[in-house]
């Protein structure tokens, strides 16, 4: 028994550090206060809702849960945490959740209305770039990490230890 629990350990340990080395960040969840203030500014949306780089999914079930006449879509390459939000969403099903283990980066996303992110900046350029060709006019909500060379056309700091930048964007035409 005790060999199961070790592999078990040692796959969630590497496959959090080869997809880390990968992709260039580690899975890392939102704070509440970060969390909160995301969900605010979905608040209302009703269309398709991208969460790109999920992660342990902690946004994307908070906006499958507030905004429920969405479609919220959860990409995540790191197999640990994916199967993590799988376990989740089969305890505790969203109908309006799907959860997929892809590279965002080369999905489509032309169907967007919100898109909802915590990259760093070399994703954020690279997710920039994908954006402005796929779905301008959509809204992009991200936190720490801005878009250059875009305006937001909201911005705050959240009240956390971090005083954590907020942003939300109207995606312009590349």
């Amino acid at each position: 028994m005790e060999w199961i629990f070790l592999a078990l350990v040692t796959f969630a340990g590497a496959s959090i550090v080869y997809f880390t080395l990968r992709t260039g960040i580690s899975p890392m969840p939102s704070n509440l206060k970060q969390r909160a203030a995301i969900l605010d500014a979905a608040a209302g949306t009703t269309g398709k809702i991208y969460e790109l780089g999920a992660g342990w999914g902690g946004i994307a079930f908070a906006l499958a849960d507030r905004c429920p006449a969405s479609q919220v879509t959860a990409y995540e390459l790191s197999w640990f945490p994916y199967l993590t939000m799988r376990l989740r969403q089969r305890l505790r099903p969203r109908a309006n959740l799907e959860i997929k283990r892809a590279d965002f980066l080369k999905a489509d996303l032309a169907d967007g209305h919100v898109f909802v992110c915590y990259l760093f900046r070399a994703g954020m350029v690279a997710l920039k770039k994908k954006l402005e060709r796929e779905a301008p006019g959509a809204k992009l909500i991200t936190h720490t990490f801005a878009v250059h060379g875009w305006t937001p056309e909201a911005e705050g700091r959240i009240d956390d230890l971090y005083r954590s930048p907020i942003y939300a964007y109207r995606i312009p035409r590349g």
